[in-house]
């Protein structure tokens, strides 16, 4: 009765929105005296015999006998169409008789007169029925006497019953009912899945908790003899600040002989007297000075560890311990609504969504790519299902739509996937001395993409697997490669790329914690810093423009000042969430969201750090759990929603309140 009642207001507000108001008012005089009764057998015996026969109302039961024969004109059943034609002969000479019997043959005269032509198209059947009203005594008739009858009237009166009974049990449900019915099913279905997810929060929560204190025991265990060590050994500072002396009687000495000989580097290096000298005088706040033994001296590292570890000596252990935990403690985010995508049979490696952010990409490394849509009304034509051949590195879509999408490989493989066609329209390969297409980026505004391939070695997790880089710049039009971006003599593997808003500045990030800046319309490196210790995982521009965010393969993120190269804006440690075992599957990325004030991160554990990079006080949340670690971020072009890729092969999209 409910999915009825949608269907009739479904087609009022039709009705209305077209303007048919002559049709509105017909279908609101259809509904009062409700023609189908909702197949509910008994009213529609009523309306028959108890109001159309009695009134003499013979338009409107011819109209409710041809509604039935039009509902089961289609059926597979030859005996229902032929049953369903005699009832209608039989009730509309059942109308006849009725009005004979009650004195009215002014009514059968006017039956005649209007449906006429009408019962003439069964002309055997009809034809001796003409002569009724002009036999004086037609009960007597043998020819009619058998329809005046109880007896018949009795049968005929049980037939319809019976045969209404056995059709509507099984009669097809029209589209329109369906449709409302549908729609309560996934009404229904959305409320069950808000009840699920509100369980799944509670039960997340509790297993937070109790990693929560897992993790403190842990942390605490492994904090009290090292903070016991720093306040019993007293000379540890002591000998800190004796080498803070070294050091920087090595730097005025160093300053010195730079000063006197006028030779600047900026990035470069210079080889003297068979000793490597590399000053890089754009980062004043981590110069380092290189001695002919090899080992190095950072003395901004000298005095942050000085005075860290002066100021551990003197810290209460409780204020030590609320430091260590602090990260372990973000809030789960605040989630509006969440799906999880299980279309994939091996870990993910990267998900992206698209430009508008109506597409999501996951492709994993069994070389399987998958598009697809969140939502229940999103439209599902452009889903589809590439199998490469190869384990997937990198996915790009074009910025400018949705309609390009690209895939890198493990085996130098770069495809170009149309998904309004579902086919790959280019298939390009990099040169076999570096078949690692290691990541791949858009311009947002050129018909271009640029490619970051690497070669390959021998190594413990994906970026130590990586030998040797190369920049190739390919044209969209043609599907040629247009130039190489100069890197040097056996540069080392980049392993991110991005390009600013007009894309006439690319940054790429190396293994060897370099962040390059290319000028994409010279074709050449414009700068380059030292970023990180370790190699650079992901490279991002700010959401001014005037940063980059950069993420180490250590877990440091720092925000790099364009303004005053070298210079740190922001910084966090988020080293405590990685798990090394996971850089053997992934390697980690950060996305920020549009307003520019979230940062995600992958962590390789089972839940993602959202930063608030804003702010100078540690805040941040922490996703809802994957079953095993987080391999792949990206954020909604527009909206507060993030997806999460996973070891556990799924990959999840999660709207924030």
């Amino acid at each position: 009765m409910e999915n009825i009642q949608y269907a009739e207001e479904l087609v009022r507000e039709f009705i209305i929105f077209r303007g048919f108001t002559n049709t509105l008012q017909a279908f609101e005089r259809e509904l009062s005296t409700d023609v189908g009764r909702n197949f509910q057998v008994d009213k529609i015996m009523e309306l028959v015999f108890s109001v159309y026969v009695p009134k003499y109302q013979s338009e409107r039961l011819i109209s409710l006998l041809t509604f039935f024969k039009q509902c089961f004109s289609s059926s597979s059943d030859i005996i229902f169409v032929s049953t369903i034609s005699k009832l209608e002969l039989s009730i509309l000479r059942y109308y006849i008789v009725h009005a004979l019997q009650t004195g009215r043959q002014d009514k059968v005269l006017e039956f005649f007169a209007v449906n006429g032509n009408y019962l003439l198209q069964r002309r055997e059947e009809w034809l001796p029925w003409f002569a009724v009203p002009y036999i004086k005594n037609p009960s007597l008739d043998p020819q009619f006497c058998a329809y005046f009858s109880k007896d018949w009237f009795d049968v005929l009166h049980l037939s319809f019953h019976n045969f209404l009974s056995e059709i509507f049990s099984g009669t097809r449900i029209p589209a329109l009912l369906k449709i409302s019915t549908e729609k309560n099913t996934v009404k229904r279905l959305k409320a069950d899945i808000k009840q699920l997810n509100q369980k799944l929060s509670e039960l997340q929560a509790l297993l937070e908790t109790k990693e929560a204190d897992i993790l403190s025991l842990r942390s605490i265990a492994a904090t009290v003899p090292e903070i016991c060590k720093i306040q019993e050994n007293s000379s540890l500072y002591s000998s800190l600040s004796e080498l803070k002396d070294i050091g920087s009687n090595l730097l005025r000495e160093g300053c010195n002989e730079t000063n006197t000989s006028n030779h600047y580097y900026t990035g470069s290096r210079n080889s003297t007297n068979g000793r490597d000298a590399s000053i890089y005088a754009n980062t004043s706040q981590d110069l380092t000075i290189s001695k002919s033994d090899g080992s190095l001296i950072s003395l901004n590292r000298l005095a942050s560890f000085d005075a860290e570890a002066k100021d551990a000596s003197q810290m209460p252990l409780s204020e030590i311990r609320r430091n260590l935990l602090k990260e372990d403690e973000f809030p789960q985010v605040s989630v509006e609504f969440q799906e999880t995508f299980l279309g994939h049979t091996s870990p993910i490696s990267r998900c992206r969504f698209s430009a508008s952010g109506s597409n999501v990409a996951s492709a994993s490394v069994d070389g399987t790519v998958r598009i697809w849509t969140y939502g229940s009304s999103a439209p599902t034509s452009r889903n589809a299902t590439i199998y490469c051949g190869a384990e997937i590195l990198s996915l790009e879509w074009e910025c400018r739509s949705d309609r390009l999408l690209l895939i890198g490989t493990a085996e130098g493989g770069i495809k170009a996937w149309n998904v309004d066609a579902k086919r790959v329209v280019c298939d390009l390969n990099t040169t076999q001395e570096f078949p690692s297409v290691v990541d791949l980026k858009c311009s947002p505004v050129e018909p271009i993409f640029v490619s970051a391939s690497a070669s390959r070695r021998h190594g413990f997790s994906k970026i130590d697997q990586m030998g040797f880089a190369s920049l190739t710049v390919w044209n969209m039009k043609t599907w040629k490669a247009m130039t190489t971006l100069p890197l040097g003599k056996d540069p080392p593997a980049i392993t991110s790329l991005s390009f600013n808003h007009n894309g006439k500045i690319l940054a790429a990030s190396a293994t060897d914690g370099m962040i390059h800046m290319f000028d994409m319309s010279a074709g050449l490196q414009i700068t380059g810093w030292p970023a990180h210790d370790s190699a650079v995982s992901s490279v991002l521009f700010g959401p001014d423009e005037t940063s980059i965010f950069s993420l180490g393969s250590d877990g440091k993120i720092f925000e790099w000042s364009l303004q005053n190269q070298g210079q740190v804006l922001w910084s966090r440690d988020c080293s405590r969430f990685c798990y090394p075992e996971s850089e053997k599957i992934c390697r980690h990325e950060i996305a920020m969201d549009s307003n520019g004030k979230r940062l995600l991160v992958t962590s390789g554990s089972v839940r993602s750090p959202i930063y608030h990079v804003q702010e100078d006080h540690m805040t941040g949340f922490k996703t809802l759990a994957h079953t095993a670690a987080v391999t792949s971020v990206d954020w909604h072009p527009t909206l507060p929603i993030f997806i999460t890729g996973s070891a556990d092969h799924s990959v999840r999209l999660t709207s924030l309140l």
